[in-house]
């Protein structure tokens, strides 16, 4: 079986986001296997990491890639990115559902398309998803 190489990865800086929910893993990694179930992707595994004094880190792999966030509350930003091979999974889908969660004040998006040649760099649109 041949597999596309294919990929989009969408990454986004959220700015003015709550400290409680920046500095809460447990709670931040919940919402991400949320926001890659709601994109259709498929959750290998997952990582969290709760650091001193305050911030966050969670990584959720993928079959089709990863699914990220780096916080610091005391800023009020995270740093959100997300990586899908092939074309049934959107990561966008997944990305709309995280800033739902943190109702940032700003944000600030890319959208790279990867494995086609040369990488193309687009301006996505950030919805408000429905969360589950």
């Amino acid at each position: 079986m041949e597999y596309s190489t294919f990929g989009r990865h969408v990454a986004v800086d959220t700015w003015g986001v709550d400290f409680d929910v920046l500095n809460n893993a447990e709670l931040l990694q919940s919402h991400m296997v949320e926001a890659a179930e709601a994109c259709g992707a498929t959750v290998l595994s997952v990582q969290a990491k709760q650091f001193e004094p305050q911030g966050a880190t969670v990584l959720v792999m993928l079959s089709e890639s990863h699914l990220s966030i780096h916080t610091y509350p005391e800023r009020g930003f995270a740093a959100l990115d997300c990586y899908t091979c092939g074309e049934t999974v959107d990561p966008q889908l997944a990305i709309d559902y995280m800033v739902s969660v943190l109702k940032p004040k700003s944000t600030y998006a890319k959208k790279l398309v990867r494995g086609v040649g040369e990488m193309k760099i687009e301006e996505p649109t950030i919805k408000q998803a429905e969360l589950v």
